[in-house]
This record gives structure tokens, C-alpha cells and sequence, in this order.
């Protein structure tokens, strides 16, 4: 007697609008949030890459909840460290004044934040969109990228709240991808 193997019933999904023109559209949709918001213009790349993310973690809704807490825990751990620079300025120069206290800052801090991964899942799992919170705060941060209405201290926690915001951002732009495809299930 031979053993037969059913095969599950698999589901296809058929895109009406192909991805190619759907992700164009989405782009032009979000190129408005860049341009015309003066102060307030959006960091569309941030977005755009935290809408990568949700692709390469498998397009589906599910990722979100794998996305957003890395991303949110990493970036506002690096507002926090870039915030704790001027409290380094004692620290002697190098080259050029305050490199020291920024060095110091980004070796302690990023090796403290890394090393917390281990204690959470969710950021094992989310490594990309983790690292991907690190360095969208420093591209942020350090180029300015963010609406100047916060000065002093607070301005490096105001740029990671506004990476934040930008990785959210992103997340709206995959998830309209997604849905203006307007998939349908074949037979």
C-alpha cells in the first residue's frame, strides 16, 4: 500500500495592476511629501527604504510587527546617544572640534545597542530594519534632514522621532503598493 500526499490548496495571486506600474505610481504619489511641505518636506528616502524592508521580509502585513519596533527601538536609542555627545565635549579634539566626543559617543553607544539585540526577538529578526534605525537617524541627524523646530539638545531626539515617522511613512507607501495592485485570487 503507497502512501498518496494531497497537496494543499495553494492560493494564486493574480496582480490587475502589474508591480512594476503600481510601485511608479506609488512614487509619484509620495514625491509631494518631499517637495511641497517646505519646513515639513518629508525624507521620502528613509520611507522608501523602510518600504524595502516590508518586501524583503515577505510583503505581508505580518512584517509590520517585525519592522516598526526595530526600527523604532534602534533609532531612538541613536537620538538618545547623538544627544549625549555635548556632554563629551571635555573630551580633547583630533582633527576637528568635538570629533573625540562624537567617536566616543557612537563606539560606547552603538556597542551597547547591538549587544541589547540579543535580549529581544523581535530585533534578531528584525536586524535589517534595526540597523536600518541606526543609520537613518545618523543620515538624518547629521544631514539635516528633519524639520528645524527643535534646537539644542533635543534636536538629535527630534530627528530620530522624525526617522520614526519617515519609517511609518514608509510602511503607508508598501502597504498602498500592495493594495493598488489590487490582487485577486485565480484558480
Amino acid at each position: 500500500m503507497s502512501a498518496t500526499t494531497v497537496e494543499p490548496d495553494t492560493k494564486q495571486i493574480k496582480e490587475t495592476i502589474p508591480l512594476w506600474l503600481a510601485i511608479g505610481t506609488t512614487v509619484l504619489i509620495s514625491v509631494p511629501f518631499s517637495l511641497w511641505l517646505g519646513t515639513w518636506n518629508f525624507a521620502v528616502w528613509v520611507s522608501f527604504i523602510v518600504w524595502a524592508e516590508y518586501f524583503t521580509l515577505g510583503a505581508k502585513p505580518s512584517a509590520i510587527k517585525t519592522i516598526l519596533p526595530s526600527f523604532a527601538y534602534s533609532a531612538i536609542i541613536t537620538g538618545l546617544i547623538l544627544a549625549a555627545i555635548p556632554y563629551l565635549d571635555f573630551l580633547p579634539s583630533l582633527v576637528t572640534q568635538g570629533d573625540l566626543a562624537v567617536m566616543l559617543a557612537l563606539f560606547v553607544g552603538m556597542s551597547a545597542v547591538v549587544y541589547s539585540m540579543k535580549w529581544f526577538a523581535v530585533l534578531q529578526e528584525g536586524s535589517l530594519p534595526f540597523f536600518n534605525g541606526i543609520s537613518m537617524v545618523l543620515a538624518v541627524y547629521f544631514s539635516g534632514s528633519f524639520p528645524q523646530v527643535v534646537t539644542g539638545g533635543a534636536a538629535p531626539i527630534w530627528a530620530a522621532v522624525w526617522a520614526i515617522a519617515m519609517g511609518v511613512f514608509g510602511v503607508l507607501l508598501a502597504l498602498f503598493n500592495i493594495w493598488f495592485t489590487f490582487p485577486r485570487e485565480v484558480k
